[in-house]
């Protein structure tokens, strides 16, 4: 996963609200294009977004609650709250609902890393 806080994720403009897809590993909203053509600025070495564009259905959820700006990711309570303060500046949303595939996660699990889920399940 990124540890980048200089770095940003495209700002989703307005028009395109309806369309908007949250990652289910860091729960960044960006529009599909955007995943699609940038991956996602957090998780792309494990999720591939740019590469396997069909994870796009699996890997992100368009059923989410809330949004958070988190403009500086290191000094907000909020972002250390989400989980987010490791991440670059972006929208994120607050709960996302969805778990990503078994073998992503199988994945993170060889990477000794721990997969939390972004609904709030805690499992």
């Amino acid at each position: 996963m990124a540890s980048q806080a200089d770095a940003t994720a495209a700002i989703p403009s307005n028009a395109r609200s309806r369309q908007l897809r949250a990652c289910l590993l860091c729960s960044i909203v960006q529009t599909p294009a955007d995943f699609k053509r940038h991956g996602c600025p957090n998780c792309e070495e494990i999720l591939q977004l740019k590469i396997h564009h069909e994870r796009l259905l699996s890997c992100t959820s368009g059923q989410f609650d809330g949004i958070i700006a988190v403009i500086d990711p290191e000094n907000s309570w909020v972002a250390r709250w989400q989980r987010t303060s490791k991440y670059v500046r972006g929208m994120y949303a607050a709960r996302v609902s969805g778990r990503i595939p078994d073998e992503i996660e199988e994945d993170i699990n060889r990477r000794h890393m721990v997969y939390r889920p972004r609904d709030e399940t805690g499992e």
